[in-house]
């Protein structure tokens, strides 16, 4: 009996080993693929909307896949977008401060970088990024599949350009947004930039037009300006950044103009006429500009181009952006988009809580919490935070209101530090004291509104001026503003 238990064996792997490679059955073919390319869930993109939703999925056993175009991870947002800018923003800073700190004059004459320089810093912090962004994925298990996808159905997803398929029950998409590029400007002209390119310009410009004063047109105006360099900022409409605080916007302003740069009200781009070694931007109100390099930052778009969205039934709008419910659920039930691609509020921090709540409405929906309020950074220099409602917003509305406002220039910290330029203003209900809204222009204003949220979101009376009054801060710091603003704003009502 065992001899011929042992002689079928042989024949049986003798008949094995008879079979050509690669011509295994059907069912073997299926067994084989469907743990390596089928998985719980696929996110595409790999910014903060796309690596939060992933790695919280992970976290909760699921099996995910990462797809990412780019040669490394991290999103638009670290080799693009939010990171270089703010690190180049930061580099600007510490130049003007060491030029303007009079305990520096011993070491000769202000020093002026160049536009290279400072590049070199926001490459050094890209690289961090990238390098512990990957460890996220290596520490995780999340494998990364580098390419563009590309919809079949809404289960699979080919990677163009290769033979890759894989599928998931369920597809997040992330995929962030671009520069917006009108089809009339020559963006491949070497002096023509957007926001993208911009981090490309290898000299040193002496006059920049700006087009376009919305964040990213004001953050890069107060960079170069902070560099030296003389800046056009293009502004359609009447003033900065008209959706701030009147007396934040006209600080803004003022500050800018400080730095050299001049903005052009209720102007409009017309047309640009390129050359050698300069632009000529040409203004509807018959105005022309001359300037070494032009940075168009006139708005940004959706990336779901190519994404194949008719194979699986969906639309974006005119800005390349995909309608989601409060699930960050699109029309097809199984897909989910996240982030800059689905519009407001396009701020990479709230894409890390929208991928999130994205991933949690697949995973654990009783933790999908959609992101409703979002606290303002704007990284100009100074910069500006702000959260709730406007002077002119509760006018409108007729609601009974008070201001308390704390100038940095009184506090010790600031004293400290230099950092004197800016101020806290608190907007309140004159009767119930409920805080309605912060305002914040100055160093850290983005770090300090972020005490003032945490009040806000309160509920009932915990959320009143007088907690400032009976909470302690330690001294000197920059958070003790919000007590002197109390204070003042208290001592209007009573």
């Amino acid at each position: 009996m065992v001899k011929g238990k042992q002689k079928a064996a042989s024949k049986k792997k003798a008949a094995t080993a008879k079979k050509p490679a690669g011509k295994k059955s059907a069912a073997t073919q299926k067994t084989v693929a469907a743990p390596k390319d089928h998985f719980d869930i696929i996110v595409i993109g790999s910014g903060p909307a796309g690596e939060a939703a992933a790695m919280n999925a992970k976290k909760k056993g699921r099996n995910v896949a990462m797809i990412c175009d780019l040669d490394h991870v991290g999103g638009s947002c670290t080799h693009w977008a939010t990171i270089p800018s703010k690190a180049l923003r930061h580099a600007v800073k510490q130049v003007m401060a060491f030029n303007t700190n009079p305990l520096f004059r011993d070491f000769g004459d202000a020093r002026k970088l160049s536009f290279q320089q400072i590049l070199a810093h926001a490459d050094r912090v890209k690289y961090e990024q990238v390098r512990m962004r990957s460890d996220f994925y290596d520490r995780n298990h999340v494998p990364i599949f580098y390419g563009r996808a590309s919809f079949l159905d809404k289960n699979t997803i080919k990677l163009v350009g290769k033979r890759k398929k894989l599928t998931a029950d369920y597809i997040i998409i992330a995929t962030g947004s671009r520069p917006y590029h009108p089809p009339d400007v020559d963006f491949d002209h070497p002096r023509m930039f957007d926001s993208d390119t911009i981090l490309n310009l290898d000299f040193s410009p002496r006059k920049v037009t700006v087009i376009g004063a919305g964040v990213i047109g004001c953050e890069y105006a107060s960079i170069f300006g902070g560099l030296g360099y003389k800046v056009e900022l293009i502004n359609p409409g009447p003033a900065l950044l008209s959706f701030l605080d009147t007396e934040i916007s006209d600080a803004l302003t003022y500050h800018l103009r400080n730095l050299g740069i001049r903005s052009r009200h209720n102007e409009t781009y017309k047309s640009i006429e390129y050359h050698d070694d300069y632009i000529v931007t040409y203004l509807e109100s018959g105005k022309k500009i001359k300037s070494d390099i032009v940075l168009w930052a006139n708005g940004r778009t959706g990336n779901t181009q190519d994404l194949g969205l008719k194979n699986i039934g969906l639309t974006a709008n005119g800005r390349g952006q995909l309608a989601v419910n409060k699930q960050y659920q699109t029309k097809v039930r199984n897909i989910y988009a996240a982030g800059d691609v689905v519009g407001w509020p396009a701020l990479a921090g709230a894409a890390y809580d929208q991928g999130r709540a994205a991933s949690n409405a697949i995973v654990a929906p009783e933790e999908c919490y959609p992101v409703e309020e979002v606290a303002t950074g704007i990284y100009t220099i100074p910069e500006i935070s702000t959260l709730g409602q406007t002077e002119a917003e509760l006018t409108r509305k007729k609601v009974p209101y008070e201001v308390g406002k704390a100038f940095f220039k009184n506090t010790a910290r600031a004293q400290i530090t230099g950092e004197q330029v800016g101020m806290l203003k608190l907007i309140f209900h004159f009767d119930t004291l409920e805080i309605l809204g912060i305002h914040c222009f100055g160093d850290q204003a983005s770090e300090i509104v972020h005490i003032g949220q945490a009040i806000m979101r309160q509920p009932g009376a915990a959320n009143t001026m007088k907690y400032f009054l009976t909470t302690t801060f330690n001294y000197p710091t920059m958070a003790e503003a919000y007590r002197t603003a109390a204070l003042d704003g208290l001592n209007r009502v009573f």
